[in-house]
């Protein structure tokens, strides 16, 4: 707006406040230009800050409307060191009285034999066969190398390893990958040379691990009593006992039955329906600051414009309405889900226990709907979608208020350059005043002392 200016002072008027006096008279419209530009920049945040609201709502919604995410189930047993549980969306509630007979177990075979050192020749060649799959060596072989070799070979169905059983004794050690007696191996051993090595054959048929006595861990299937039902399997982990439910068994104990209760997860559902209370009450209290901070008459405000009035009118309607469910619920009320007298979400978790007694068939219809027909929340997300979305109406709004607010910055440079060069020609006018009115008033004294010596 240019620097100040000196003037002479000698004529006893102000000039620089005559200058600044004018000059604020005429930049009230830049000013209003400014203004008009900073509200429409914080109007377009504020619809940032919706964004985020509705976002965070709709996501809560979402978490609500996927049936297979509602109808969760929970499995606990009467003895977690013994023996563990996991209920998946297919289970079906009950309580389950197992035992552990037997659990599963892989096969271990150690040779009988020793080497003093697990470098020590053991083999100079001939073949070694374990499940089926031969392993052939060529040249001096140690203890270690045989292991290495056997683990090298092609899908084995053991691991080989080299664990030392004493002082100076080192032995070969052969571990079936999988439990089961499915998985059980045998050993033909054809090595030939070094300090030789050899395995179990207690039948004396030349083969070894076909005889509990010539292995150290005999390879057994698990073995369980589900409700006085005998079952059997290759491994710890059983699937297919319990519908829906995953059984691992860390101990066997035949006489000692562990409870297995498999109930709703209805801790599951409150959470996300908490979640969802506290998102909508957060929409709400943002939109009540709102129409609070228009009220005041603050221009950056958006508590008047149409599109907050409209997503919050509809939100509210939709919590509110009813569902054709073809359930015992058809409204969000009936499953706790309540207005307060402030209007905002509260969650009466007796009345939701009380729709979630006989199983979340009803509570999935009325929150996901069926095909075809949405659910409460099915319909909030898809709803609100239109709002937040990318080419929605909320970034819509929010982008037209960004370009207007542009567009000002091009007139707020072209009048603050018109400005700048009013003040020029007012300085140079004022400049050319107070010089004029010095020279007058010298003149003047001139005259005055011309006239006294008269």
């Amino acid at each position: 707006m240019g620097s100040p200016i000196t003037f002479s002072g000698a004529n006893g008027i102000d000039f620089n406040l005559i200058l600044t006096t004018i000059m604020r008279q005429e930049s009230q419209p830049l000013e209003a230009l400014q203004s008009r530009q900073a509200a429409l920049q914080s109007r377009a945040n504020t619809f940032g800050v919706l964004t985020s609201r509705a976002v965070a709502l709709q996501q809560a919604a979402a978490a609500l409307s996927d049936a297979s995410q509602l109808s969760g189930f929970v499995a606990s047993t009467s003895s977690a060191s013994a023996l563990t549980a996991s209920a998946s969306s297919s289970a079906i509630p009950g309580r389950y009285e197992i035992v552990v007979n037997e659990l599963a177990r892989a096969q271990v075979t150690a040779s009988t034999t020793a080497a003093s050192d697990p470098d020590a020749i053991v083999a100079s060649g001939g073949t070694i066969t374990i499940g089926g799959v031969t392993v052939t060596l060529a040249g001096a072989t140690t203890l270690r190398q045989l292991a290495d070799a056997i683990n090298a070979s092609s899908d084995p169905p053991a691991r080989a390893s080299v664990v030392q059983s004493g002082p100076s004794s080192y032995r070969l050690v052969v571990t079936a990958n999988t439990t089961g007696q499915a998985n059980a191996f045998t050993i033909t051993n054809n090595l030939t040379g070094g300090s030789g090595i050899a395995f179990g054959d207690a039948d004396g048929d030349g083969t070894s691990g076909d005889s509990s006595a010539d292995n150290a861990v005999q390879a057994s299937d698990a073995s369980l009593l589900v409700n006085n039902i005998p079952i059997t399997s290759t491994t710890n982990t059983i699937s297919s006992a319990v519908p829906g439910v995953t059984i691992t068994a860390f101990q066997q104990n035949p006489g000692t039955a562990i409870v297995v209760d498999v109930a709703t997860d209805s801790a599951g559902v409150t959470t996300k329906i908490q979640n969802f209370v506290k998102a909508y009450n957060d929409f709400a209290a943002f939109v009540t600051e709102q129409g609070a901070s228009a009220a005041r008459g603050d221009q950056t405000s958006i508590g008047r414009d149409p599109l907050l009035r409209q997503i919050k009118d509809q939100v509210r309607a939709s919590l509110a309405s009813q569902y054709a469910t073809g359930g015992a619920l058809s409204a969000l009320s009936q499953a706790g889900i309540e207005f307060t007298r402030t209007g905002t979400l509260a969650l009466n978790e007796a009345t939701l226990a009380s729709a979630l007694a006989s199983g979340t068939a009803d509570l999935e219809r009325l929150f996901a709907g069926s095909t075809g027909t949405p659910g409460a929340f099915a319909a909030l997300d898809t709803q609100i979608d239109a709002f937040t979305r990318a080419d929605g109406l909320i970034p819509g709004a929010r982008k037209l208020m960004t370009d207007q607010a542009s567009r000002l910055t091009a007139s707020i440079a072209t009048m603050q350059d018109r400005l700048a060069i009013r003040r020029a020609s007012l300085q140079r006018e004022f400049i050319a005043a107070d010089q004029a009115m010095s020279q007058l008033q010298s003149q003047s004294g001139s005259l005055a002392q011309f006239g006294s010596s008269l």
